[in-house]
């Protein structure tokens, strides 16, 4: 096994950055932005693609999780695996894995076919966000990464933001395949860059060494416990009761299966390099930042998948017309997270944005639980500013916060722990509001006169029937159409009350972070690699000492 060096310490000099770190950096947002649109492209498409490949009721909530639950389970190991073979190479194969996932989903015969397409693509996926963010990290010191991944963010939010209207776009005027299939040129355009410029450095072993220290124990628990938990979630509600046996066995073993993984993770002896070390948990600082990202992500995802809904039932919106009426949200995010980043990198400060965040983002729903077939543009336009104004402030912050408190040895185990429950909040995100919305729905469902339309709306229909052309057929029966349209705003309030819930939470665990001094000095083995060979050579000043150490290291170049 290669001997350990210790990394090196460069003093932040922001304008010493040439050529070609914008090069790599402008390669990682391409990249970025592939796994962003394929996040919200589906949303505005997901009734049309359920109906057109004949899918079950429940379907729709697999063609969305199924990408989110592989994106989710593999992200730790991306994590991992990146201090043992390298940033580059699991960065380009990612990048093709996603390419291959898109080639599936937009030849998919079937809505299983569809499903398995989806879930290649979420390990790419996956793989691509925390690559992307590792890679960042490892190119600038702590107080400077929140300007530059502001960057990363906002290139993600504004993909994000223009998904539903892209998907909207393909899925009237063209095909909805196409949704997947743009994917592929984009892919490629990344994939040359990479090729190019990411030259990064990485410590060379022999293959037998390296593949040793992957812990595929843990990374195995977690992936089947990831998915057990997303079964649950999928079925209770829907396709069986919360109380069967069907919904609680995986619900409880993917939750026991959790908590072994983190057993096992702390027990070295099983574990050479563990995935996700408990050491990541041991200061209040980064625990709560922690949860604060599964929080956000959560009610980010609960308003990405969950407002289109309103807009397509209660409003009879077209699918083009909905993602429009979404951009709000992503047009809203992007100024906010800019501020973050930059107010963090000048005042060393993070605890200020994380309040200010999760405050607006509650207030959001509050408002949002007003909204009905007579809110006005300018309401539902305004409420989203205002929760993507939230949003914005929490997507710079809570990483750098994590950060802070950590060896920068740990640096891309705790970005890829922080991708892992971002994504795994998304996941909760959609199937938290799709089981209390289906739930209502059942509830209320007989409050329609029409039994035929009963039948349609139970168990998950109302979701997969929400459409503007849905809505209009009623129009010849005005008082049952009245009917729908009030099931769809009572199930959509109660989703946004318990959202409120959710935010309240995110209040008080921000309570539990505390203020720490960001490093202004950069220490990593995996920075820019030298143009000429694979060593190099950086001057460090360390602890505020004079005396300057010039520090060789034995990494090689990817």
């Amino acid at each position: 096994m290669a001997t350990a060096v210790p990394p090196t310490a460069v003093e932040a000099q922001p304008s010493q950055h040439g050529w070609r770190f914008w090069a790599i950096f402008a390669a990682l947002s391409i990249t970025s932005i592939l796994s962003a649109l394929d996040i919200s492209v589906i949303s505005t498409a997901l009734p049309t693609i359920t109906k057109d490949l004949a899918g079950s009721t429940s379907a729709f909530v697999w063609v969305a999780t199924s990408y989110l639950v592989t994106s989710v389970a593999f992200q730790p190991l991306y994590g991992q695996t990146a201090n043992v073979f390298g940033r580059r190479s699991l960065t380009i194969a990612a990048t093709l894995l996603f390419a291959i996932g898109s080639a599936v989903s937009g030849a998919a015969r079937n809505i299983n076919m569809l499903i398995a397409g989806r879930a290649i693509q979420g390990i790419g996926g996956g793989g691509i966000n925390i690559l992307v963010e590792i890679i960042v990290c490892d190119l600038v010191p702590l107080r400077e990464r929140p300007k530059y991944l502001g960057v990363i963010f906002v290139s993600f939010a504004v993909a994000m933001g223009l998904g539903p209207v892209i998907g909207g776009i393909m899925t009237q005027r063209v095909t909805w395949r196409w949704i997947f299939y743009m994917n592929l040129p984009i892919a490629g355009a990344a994939l040359v860059l990479l090729f190019l410029f990411l030259h990064v450095e990485y410590n060379k072993d022999s293959f037998s060494n390296l593949i040793r220290r992957v812990d595929f124990t843990g990374n195995a628990l977690l992936i089947a416990s990831v998915v057990a938990v997303l079964l649950a979630l999928t079925w209770g509600g829907t396709e069986s009761p919360w109380s069967s046996a069907r919904t609680l066995v995986p619900l409880i073993l993917g939750l026991a299966g959790h908590v072994a993984f983190l057993v096992i993770e702390s027990i070295s002896s099983l574990v050479r390099e563990p995935t996700m070390p408990l050491r990541l948990f041991s200061n209040r600082t980064s625990l709560g930042s922690f949860g604060l990202t599964f929080i956000h992500a959560v009610l980010t995802g609960w308003v990405l998948f969950f407002l289109p809904l309103y807009f397509q039932s209660v409003l009879e919106a077209s699918p083009t017309a909905s993602g429009v009426n979404l951009l709000p949200t992503a047009v809203g995010i992007i100024p906010f997270a800019i501020v973050a980043g930059a107010g963090v990198s000048v005042l060393g400060k993070y605890r200020p944005f994380q309040f200010a965040g999760i405050a607006l983002i509650t207030i959001t729903f509050g408002l949002f639980t007003l909204l009905n077939e007579a809110s006005s543009t300018g309401y539902w336009v305004g409420t989203q500013i205002l929760g993507a104004a939230g949003c914005g402030l929490l997507l710079t912050t809570t990483l750098p916060a994590i950060q802070a408190p950590l060896a920068e040895a740990d640096q891309a185990i705790a970005t890829a722990t922080w991708g892992f429950l971002r994504s795994f909040g998304a996941v909760w995100g959609v199937s938290i509001p799709a089981a209390i919305f289906n739930s209502r729905v059942n509830a209320l469902v007989d409050t329609v006169d029409d039994v035929s339309l009963r039948r349609i709306l139970v168990d998950g229909g109302a979701y997969a029937m929400a459409s503007k052309e849905f809505m209009q057929s009623l129009d010849a029966i005005p008082e049952v159409k009245k009917q729908v349209v009030g099931v769809y705003v009572a199930a959509l309030r109660l989703t946004w009350e318990v959202g409120i819930a959710f935010g309240l939470l995110g209040f008080l665990v921000a309570l539990v972070v505390k203020e720490v001094p960001m490093r202004e000095q950069l220490e990593t083995d995996y920075g820019m690699a030298a143009v000429e060979g694979s060593s190099k050579v950086e001057d460090s000043e360390r602890n505020g000492e004079d005396e300057k150490k010039q520090v060789s290291t034995s990494a090689s170049v990817e």
